[in-house]
């Protein structure tokens, strides 16, 4: 009954309604160059809450939300256990593009609507949710919506976070919840049977090897940190080059080694210098102050605990005189997503006959701290190029829809499990 019921639904997701409604939710922040530009808790992040509240409300869909902010769509299952669920985020980076975090929501929505048009009935209830804030581009820390749901982020400490306009989140949030008043209030977090998250993959490796769906078996580690080098002003024509506290050539030189410890022949290694600022920034003058920033990720844990808590050793090793700080602000280890999902999601696509690879997810996502909560698991769709946070990201109508497709089946199987 289950696989006959996962094919109807399937075959009841519809491309055209699918694109028209990915169309419809990016002119809300729609930029000139064809991206999106919707930061969280703005008003044009309220809009597209509303219209996915619009669209449920066509189908007698339940609504609700809680107080970060997280927006939920409810179709019944015959018993009131816990649901299956779905969903990303609605948020964009500041030139964003219209597929990230979106095509996770819509993609979700149009699996709940092709699993209604079918008829079918799941024993649980089937969710679909857009998490509050994951980009972080307004207010920092990022996934801020799925972290406290899951706990591993504090309601009281997010309310503090300050955009750079001044705006304190707080004040950004009872805007936006007092924006949809008719909808229900509900507790965090609530028992759910298993969670599944389409999204784009935001890298080229699909699009490479001409295949339709990526069965994401994780998402690897990542930690930032934030480095400040304390040199010594002087004047660049009369101070010896021997004595100098040169922050620039301190900063340099930690990166240089920095770039060595992660050499991986196997590429694996992700490590970036994302900010870089230099002080007082006078020609003649020798830089005082530097501050940049380490982003690390990799998806083996041991790699990971190892090459990144070597980085505040190797930067301190080449202070060159200088005094250095060394901050950690981000550490998420690497989280493998459960194997049942994962054959759910595996399944529904060969069932579906489509090209496949198993692959981890390079970028964060909700699913990495809903998973701490219930089995969870992921679909990846390819993009244009690889291209993601950039208003020319671009995916296919058709693939999507092949996402969309696997999720209907995913949803349905893990709704009758």
């Amino acid at each position: 009954m289950s696989a006959s019921d996962q094919r109807a639904a399937s075959e009841a997701v519809d491309e055209a309604r699918l694109w028209q409604r990915m169309m419809d939710m990016a002119q809300f922040g729609a930029t000139p160059a064809g991206g999106v530009n919707r930061a969280a808790f703005s008003p044009e992040d309220i809009a597209a809450r509303k219209r996915l509240i619009e669209w449920a409300g066509e189908f007698g869909f339940a609504t609700s939300t809680d107080e970060i902010g997280n927006l939920y769509v409810r179709r019944a299952g015959t018993s009131d256990e816990a649901p299956a669920v779905t969903g990303s985020h609605l948020d964009s980076q500041p030139k964003g593009g219209k597929f990230d975090g979106a095509y996770g929501v819509v993609g979700g929505f149009e699996a709940l609507e092709a699993i209604e048009r079918a008829g079918i009935k799941t024993r649980r209830p089937i969710e679909v949710v857009a998490w509050s804030n994951e980009e972080g581009g307004r207010f920092q820390p990022g996934a801020m919506g799925s972290a406290i749901f899951a706990g591993d982020y504090l309601l009281e400490d997010a309310l503090s976070a300050i955009d750079p306009n001044g705006v304190v989140l707080a004040d950004a949030l009872k805007q936006t919840l007092e924006s949809t008043p008719g909808i229900a209030r509900r507790n965090m977090p609530y028992d759910m049977a298993g969670y599944v998250e389409a999204h784009i993959e935001q890298g080229p490796r699909l699009e490479n090897d001409n295949l339709t769906i990526g069965v994401v078996l994780g998402v690897q580690g990542l930690t930032w940190y934030r480095v400040e080098v304390f040199g010594e002003e002087a004047h660049a024509g009369t101070a010896p080059l021997q004595g100098r506290k040169d922050a620039l050539k301190s900063a340099t030189t930690m990166v240089s080694a920095l770039e060595e410890l992660m050499t991986d022949d196997s590429d694996t290694v992700r490590f970036t210098v994302g900010r870089f600022e230099c002080g007082p920034g006078a020609p003649s003058t020798v830089p005082g102050h530097v501050l940049f920033t380490v982003d690390f990720r990799h998806p083996d844990l041991a790699t990971f605990v190892d090459l990144g808590g070597r980085i505040k050793g190797v930067c301190e090793a080449n202070a060159r005189g200088c005094e250095v700080t060394v901050e950690r602000i981000i550490y998420s280890e690497p989280v493998i997503f459960d194997a049942g999902v994962i054959d759910q999601v595996r399944g529904a696509t060969q069932a579906l006959d489509l090209p496949y690879m198993e692959m981890v997810s390079g970028a964060g996502h909700d699913a990495m701290h809903i998973a701490g909560l219930c089995p969870a698991g992921m679909i990846f769709v390819p993009c244009e190029k690889g291209l993601s946070h950039n208003e020319a990201e671009s995916a296919s109508a058709p693939d999507l829809a092949a996402g969309a497709r696997v999720l209907a089946a995913s949803l349905v199987g893990l709704a009758n499990r």
